[in-house]
């Protein structure tokens, strides 16, 4: 067969698409639907990579790093200080400028820098503090509005972000909180840092298992009307064609189809591209201009989605027999073999299995894994036919309605299992992500030490502030029960500028209340001073070296910057020797212990301290109240919510793009299945009303229709189950970690696949409805 035969053959089928009369266009409709909304997720997959070197490359532009190093004022210079903040969970990136010089660098995103006490602001930032909810937010950013910052100085549109200008910074630069800086972004380049191996391993996985239901629902949009558009190409083989040019014809009719999905495809892809800048997914957010798909990845796109109509169409039409005078699909099919459906899933098994009991040290072979994790869950997609038509088979009698069911599966079990196919399959890579993501999780967490019994939030005060006075502010502050301070800075036996001290020590100052948190007292009042030991940090030997009444010490007030005087402080007589106890930080504090009387006078512009609070957590908002009394107190204090453990960031934004990534392929999921549930409820047409001319009630025959839908789900998600859960066991198996089942989670993501489909059929019942009236019995 020629070239041209075969040009001609799809061309014809083509046409007959978009010719073919009312049934035609409704089917290429459905069929170009169905393609479509796979494509736009397509697209959107391959428009990922841009997203993010278009996230990193904004972010890394607008870096302020504020422990560079040290540089004198200059025209050229800006001071700058870190003043972050969170509010409701939702991170605020706050800054406080004063340039020194007409060319300070600016910051991307602004055309110059506010004046002191006014700011320019996100704008997301701009709505939120202008609406009801962000009232406490209002009250701990004082400043005017002045500006917003464009689209290049933000990572997101629905980021918070603000600049606001600030008078008298440079007294504060500390090489940590505040700098000076004379220009944005990286101090130098950075090499990027290769993923280790359990994350490349998450990685390739979550990228399998998030674009495997996409390709079987394309798959499955191409065979939409497929009964019918075999009987009308049995009108092709009356005037002359023999089979192989129909099944070509046919190919071509799915070729249109396809074609007309690519611009729906991109159409979707546009307009979930504008949508996406106005929502929010679990604190991930873009700007619609990220969202430019690779060039090659959409040619990709563009040549295999129509390549595929056409193999999909050719395999299905292998097992149908299109004669002259009808297709021989009505009578009783032949068997399906279960021997090579078989061979995929143990492929998958075979590929992976050598790299079990490799570990976390070496990575993974990436096209293995590809391979195997490909196989498995295409294993899904060819076994569930089988075992529906095997289950419904030997189902007996039961209601009207649930006879109408069963017969119907019985004639056409791989439609059942075609719909049900992509949620199988997707399923089954979510129970396997859960398995593995829970597996490795405790690699990826540490435990902070932070005792959440004895407090809940943490406030470092800027160095010198007079933290004693502080406590007693947040211990006023509304939902808070306790608050207690504790300063503290080094101190040595020589000043710490040029060669520093030989020996140094450490002191901690804090009333009474303060010290008993760090270190066991016998009796405590203020003008106390105690000697501490049994600390881990600190030497013991350095401190009892040190700890002689009258020895004059050397306090640290220089930090590397080398701005502030130098102070002395005596040793004072009456030294008590006690223990140190676990802080509520989790630190131990060994040195000198110092009440309020016993500090040096000049010594707290030296110290940096700490307000640790304990909270009410029934008062609402009470961590904003918090964080509003930090912001009065200073702008730049630093307020911490404590947690007993702390995840790695890449951990966290690979589990967080894989939620992401979940929720837009269930919404895809859920739009593919109500087209396909209203494609097979068009097929019916005549026959429900038929039906229900004979007297058949629409209740039974709703119900009929629920059956029909819930017994493939129920056999797909228990072999999706049993599938995930084998490949959740192997991924494991490969990575070292502990085989467990979270059984919580299976059954969370099971029944989140069940929602889906049974919200999908409640949302059929009405066009089912409207289906059953006697119109349905006309015909052209």
């Amino acid at each position: 067969m020629n070239t041209r035969q075969w040009a001609r053959d799809l061309g014809l089928g083509a046409r007959f698409a978009f010719t073919g009369g009312r049934e035609g266009w409704i089917r290429t409709l459905l069929t170009a639907v169905g393609v479509g909304l796979g494509v736009a997720l397509l697209l959107l997959t391959t428009a990922i990579p841009n997203v993010i070197a278009v996230r990193h490359e904004r972010d890394e532009a607008r870096l302020d790093y504020t422990y560079g190093p040290n540089r004198p004022k200059a025209a050229d210079t800006l001071v700058i200080s870190d003043a972050n903040s969170t509010f409701h969970g939702s991170h605020v990136r706050g800054r406080l400028v004063e340039p020194e010089g007409p060319r300070a660098p600016i910051a991307p995103g602004l055309a110059k820098y506010p004046a002191p006490g006014d700011m320019v602001v996100s704008p997301a930032l701009k709505e939120l503090l202008g609406s009801p909810d962000g009232r406490l937010l209002r009250e701990r950013l004082p400043y005017r509005i002045t500006g917003t910052i464009g689209e290049s100085g933000l990572i997101g549109s629905h980021e918070l972000a603000y600049y606001a200008g600030a008078k008298d910074l440079a007294p504060r630069i500390d090489g940590w909180q505040t700098a000076r800086i004379a220009k944005f972004g990286p101090l130098q380049q950075r090499a990027a840092s290769r993923l280790d191996p359990v994350l490349l391993l998450l990685v390739l996985v979550v990228f399998v298992v998030l674009l495997m239901p996409v390709a079987v629902f394309i798959a499955a949009a191409v065979r939409f009307g497929g009964e019918r558009r075999d009987r009308r190409l049995a009108a092709l083989r009356l005037v002359g064609a023999d089979s192989r040019s129909t099944r070509r014809i046919a190919a071509g009719e799915a070729l249109g189809g396809s074609l007309v999905g690519l611009v729906f495809g991109t159409v979707f892809f546009l307009l979930g591209r504008q949508l996406a800048g106005s929502v929010e997914v679990l604190g991930v957010s873009v700007f619609p201009s990220y969202l430019n798909p690779a060039p090659a990845l959409a040619a990709l796109v563009a040549v295999t989605v129509p390549a595929a109509a056409v193999l999909v169409t050719l395999l299905a039409l292998r097992g149908v027999v299109i004669e002259p005078l009808g297709v021989v699909r009505t009578a009783k099919p032949r068997r399906r073999r279960l021997w090579w459906r078989l061979l995929l899933p143990l492929g998958g098994l075979a590929m992976l299995a050598p790299m079990i009991g490799q570990g976390r040290e070496s990575y993974f072979n990436e096209y293995l894994v590809l391979g195997g994790v490909l196989l498995l869950l295409v294993g899904v997609t060819t076994l569930l036919p089988w075992i529906v038509e095997a289950v419904v088979a030997r189902l007996g009698h039961g209601s009207l309605a649930w006879q109408l069911a069963v017969r119907r599966l019985q004639l056409s079990s791989g439609s059942a299992a075609r719909m049900v196919n992509g949620i199988a399959v997707a399923v089954a890579g979510a129970i396997a992500i859960q398995m593995l993501f829970a597996g490795v999780q405790g690699d990826y967490t540490k435990v902070t030490g932070q005792d959440t019994t004895r407090a809940q939030m943490q406030v470092s005060l800027p160095r010198g502030a007079p933290f004693t006075a502080v406590a007693r502010k947040f211990a006023a502050t509304k939902g808070v029960d306790k608050a207690v301070a504790l300063g503290g800075a080094d101190v040595g036996d020589r000043s710490w500028r040029g060669e520093g001290p030989a020996t140094s020590t450490r002191i901690t100052v804090g009333d009474c209340a303060a010290l008993r948190e760090v270190a066991r007292l016998p009796s405590c009042h203020d003008g106390d001073v105690f000697v501490a030991t049994g600390s881990e940090g600190v030497s013991d030997a350095d401190t009892v070296k040190l700890a002689k009444p009258g020895r004059r010490l050397w306090l640290d007030t220089d930090f590397g910057v080398g701005q502030h005087p130098e102070v002395r402080w005596t040793v004072p007589g009456g030294l008590k020797r006690v223990r140190t106890i676990t802080s509520p930080s989790g630190d131990e504090f060994g040195g000198f212990l110092l009440t309020p009387a016993a500090a040096p006078g000049r010594g707290t512009a030296a110290f940096s301290s700490s307000v640790y609070v304990s909270t009410d957590d029934s008062v609402r908002d009470v961590r904003e109240y918090v964080r509003n009394t930090a912001a009065r107190v200073d702008p730049l204090a630093n307020v911490m919510l404590w947690s007993s453990t702390e995840e790695s960031d890449k951990f966290t934004s690979i589990r967080t793009a894989t939620f992401v990534g979940a929720i837009c392929v269930l919404a895809l999921i859920g739009i593919s299945l109500l087209v396909s549930q209203l494609e097979q409820l068009r097929e019916r047409r005549k026959l429900l009303s038929s039906l229900v001319a004979f007297g058949t009630r629409r209740r039974t025959l709703s119900m009929s229709v629920l059956w029909q839908t819930a017994v493939p789900i129920a056999l797909g998600l228990l072999l999706a189950s049993a599938v995930g859960l084998t490949l959740g066991t192997v991924l494991l198996q490969m990575v070292g970690a502990t085989v467990s089942v979270d059984w919580a989670s299976v059954l969370s993501m099971t029944g989140a696949g069940a929602a889906v489909v049974l919200t999908v059929t409640l949302l059929s019942l009405p066009p089912l409805l409207r289906m059953m009236r006697p119109e349905g019995l006309r015909t052209e």
